[in-house]
């Protein structure tokens, strides 16, 4: 690259740089460390780099829509989880489906493509979801807690080319902090809250030390635990004997049952580790060993009630209808081994990662049995009907990747890499009718054979091999082309063994094997003109992919369903893009307008006549929309940081079960909104920071989201859809610091809105006394309430 034209991008990524990256996000403690920079209101400035083009760049040299949030605006805040941090990013969102099982179902959607009901959130599907998530270099989805991370990226659009299969939507990076050579350095902290709706006190405690082992070598040690009093209450939940079945205190064939009360049943504990070793024996090589770990057990669901018990009582605001407790709990270990080898014209990365993410959790479905009449049908009214769905999963995957990135300033910038992973998921549900048995061997003395009525075991392989690569053509001072493509090649096996107990008329087992293969090629234009030496805009044409799968339906006996439910097959996206970003005095900006057409979308259903969850593909679906994004300052030290998001989609043909090969009776109709999507969002940033007369520092932070109303479900069935409120959550921090010192007021949720993102309807999982079910299945998902806590730091 000439001179001349590298010196106008510079001034262009500086101007913005300036007015950017001393925002919320890049912190306001490290702003403040950083010297020889510019000032704004009375504040230093910092540049953010980033590696989303799989080379270190400034964030305002990226083409297209990327936001970052820097670990100082984490810490700061006291974030810990994504559904918070998201909340920050404009046409970013996530559905808060809470500690038991956001670690199971990544819920994360950018640009509207979402293909779940809100409810869908129980168990780990089939289907990739619509975002890929990255720790440093390995696609993994574990929902890690958000502890000494550098930054988080934001990547919005699909993300084929470089991260694969799954980024329709985008992809989220989270980058962890590396070890620091020569330096002796950490922190300890430790913070206690209270929650409305909360009987007990939560606390959390967390430690990072960075140990330099001589010149050359450096470890870093992250540790913590969470520790979260529950804040739903369970007033009718039956008494079980040492056989876990509901105690008969008057005979098996009586119709008393014994209830309890379990307070604050929501439970949260939460231990997690990352170690880190880095080896930088030279400015030639580098090499990053990475073991990163989280234990999570959480009591149960903090989706409340709103509903009347089959006595006619109505719930309490923190109280559900569940007549049995719903744990679960999950662990997840991985670890990788990245490193870069400076060859010159270009630098080699190496990334090998391997990982293993298990866990279980028991739900209950005796209002979902209820409501489809099967207490009465299948179970005669069997006076303490308790239906629980005990469920398991197991990811494992091996992953490299191998890339080359062109160093230097030259005409041509590339990047050309291989991929392959290997990844097995093994799942399984036994369902159960708790003391059926017991009860029918009283009345009858024969036919059932025991309390468990439904199983399945699916064992699934997929093999993903890929090259990809990006040229960019820096074709004069101020334009520039990019062309991508990634070819891939993927295989996929499946065993599924399925089976139904209860009855000896009703018994079968059937095992399903089968294998295919998908090959394709994706394609990626971006162009860039720097219209002034503080104006760039940008274009993009990008591809994205998403695999195909299997589902868990019996194809005989007296539940078979059609074959057609066993596979679904890809989806497909075009994205077109464009936007402009630039800078004011002290002022950044970013607007991008996109369409994404999305092709053989997957939505996850259920098959027509047993209602056993199943993903099908439809024909094809949009969304459009705009994003935009303010950062700026004012007054003396005042700044503010301010998102908009407009996003429509819905589906452009009418629907159809997958049964309904005459498409004769749809399920939905052309025109239907896609599940999930706020029109609208709005977040907002206004932080301060000044220095006392006694030398404390004190930094004040007030964030602000809005979301406009939503679906439920894509289905118009009165079982699933609904329109979901409009809500606004505020948060807000004060810090006051001084030396190694810092003490934080938080408080989350400020005015304690609901926030509900999706609804266990009545219809689907209500009460019904008839069928001798007193409990109430059906519950909100909502916001964690109010939380105000104080957290203590010491760094060193």
């Amino acid at each position: 690259m000439n001179s001349n034209r590298q010196v106008k991008r510079n001034t262009l990524s500086a101007a913005i740089t300036t007015a950017l990256l001393a925002t919320g996000q890049a912190g306001i403690a490290a702003a403040q460390e950083q010297a020889g920079s510019e000032s704004a209101g009375g504040r230093l400035l910092e540049e953010i780099v980033v590696t989303a083009q799989r080379r270190e760049q400034s964030i305002v040299d990226i083409p297209y829509n990327i936001s970052a949030v820097s670990g100082e605006f984490i810490d700061d805040g006291f974030i810990l989880e994504t559904s918070e941090l998201l909340r920050s990013v404009p046409g970013a969102a996530v559905v808060d489906i809470g500690h038991r099982n956001t670690g199971v179902v990544n819920t994360i959607r950018i640009r509207g493509l979402t293909i779940d009901s809100n409810i869908v959130g129980d168990f780990s599907l089939s289907t990739v979801p619509t975002v890929s998530t990255y720790l440093n270099d390995t696609p993994v989805f574990a929902n890690f807690i958000l502890k000494d991370l550098e930054r988080v990226e934001v990547l919005r659009g699909p993300q084929g080319t470089l991260y694969g299969s799954g980024s329709l939507g985008g992809t989220v990076r989270y980058i962890a902090r590396r070890p620091v050579l020569g330096e002796w350095e950490g922190m300890v902290e430790g913070h206690i809250s209270d929650t409305k709706g909360s009987s007990g006190t939560n606390w959390g405690a967390s430690a990072v030390i960075n140990i330099p082992l001589g010149d050359t070598f450096a470890a870093r040690i992250v540790a913590g635990k969470i520790d979260n009093d529950g804040v739903v209450d369970l007033p009718n939940v039956y008494v079980l004997d040492n056989e876990g079945i509901p105690v008969a205190p008057d005979g098996p064939l009586a119709d008393t049952a014994v209830y309890e009360s379990i307070e604050d049943a929501d439970t949260v504990d939460i231990e997690y580790a990352r170690v880190s070793l880095a080896f930088e024996p030279n400015d030639k090589f580098d090499a990053l060993l990475t073991w990163t770990t989280q234990d999570d057990d959480i009591g149960g669901r903090m989706h409340p009630t709103n509903g009347l018990d089959g006595w006619g009582d109505p719930y309490d605001d923190y109280e559900a209808g569940s007549i049995q407790r719903e744990p679960s709990e999950r662990e997840v270990d991985l670890v990788s081994l990245e490193m870069n080898i400076d060859l010159g014209f270009a630098t080699l990365t190496s990334s090998t990662s391997g990982y293993e993410h298990s866990g279980s959790s028991t739900s209950e479905n005796t209002g979902f049995y209820a409501q489809l009449g099967w207490l009465g049908a299948f179970y005669y009214n069997y006076p303490r009907p308790m239906a629980s769905a005990v469920r398991t999963y197991d990811d494992e995957a091996f992953i490299q990747e191998l890339r080359l990135v062109s160093n230097g300033d030259g005409m041509f910038d590339w990047v050309v890499g291989a991929y392959y992973a290997d990844e097995d998921k093994f799942a399984s549900q036994d369902s159960f009718l708790r003391g059926f048995k017991n009860w029918a061997d009283a009345a009858w003395g024969c036919c059932v054979i025991s309390d468990q009525d439904f199983r399945y075991r699916r064992d699934e392989n997929f093999e993903d091999k890929a090259l990809f690569g990006e040229l960019t053509w820096n074709i004069s001072e101020t334009f520039r082309i990019t062309g991508g493509f990634r070819s891939f090649d993927h295989d996929y096996k499946n065993t599924t063994n399925m089976g139904v107990g209860l009855y000896t008329s009703f018994s079968f087992d059937d095992t399903v094997e089968f294998s295919d293969s998908d090959s394709d090629t994706l394609f990626k234009f971006n162009a860039s003109w720097d219209i002034h030496d503080r104006m760039m805009a940008y274009g993009t044409i990008s591809e994205g992919y998403r695999r195909g799968g299997t589902n868990a339906v019996p194809l005989s006996g007296v539940f078979a369903e059609d074959p057609v439910w066993q596979r679904y097959g890809p989806d497909t996206v075009t994205n077109y893009e464009i936007g402009i970003k630039g800078t004011g005095d002290q002022s950044f900006y970013n607007i991008s307008l996109f369409y994404v057409d999305w092709e053989d979308i997957q939505l996850n259903t259920a098959t027509t006549n047993w209602a056993f969850f199943a993903a099908q593909n439809a024909e094809d679906a949009h969304t459009a929309g705009l994003e935009a994004e303010f950062d700026f300052y004012f007054g003396q030290g005042w700044h503010a940081n301010l998102g908009y998001a407009y996003v429509s989609g819905e589906l452009d043909n009418d629907f159809f079960a997958a049964d309904d090969p005459n498409q004769t009776s749809p399920i939905a109709r052309e025109g239907t909104k896609l599940p999930g999507l706020s029109e609208h969002t709005l977040n907002a940033t206004v932080d301060h920071a000044f220095n006392l007369s006694n030398g404390w520092e004190w930094r004040n932070r007030i964030t602000g989201y809005w979301q406009s109303e939503m679906e439920n479900s894509v289905l118009p069935s009165p079982r699933f859809n609904q329109t979901l409120d409009d809500f606004a959550i505020v948060d807000f921090s004060s810090t006051l610091a001084i030396n190694h010192w810092a003490v934080t007021l938080f408080v989350k949720n400020l005015f304690n809105e609901d926030g509900i993102v999706g609804v266990f309807k009545e219809q689907y999982m209500g009460t019904d006394p008839a069928q001798n079910y007193f409990g109430n299945g059906s519950k909100e998902l909502i916001s964690r309430p109010r939380t105000v806590g104080v957290n203590l730091r010491y760094d060193f």
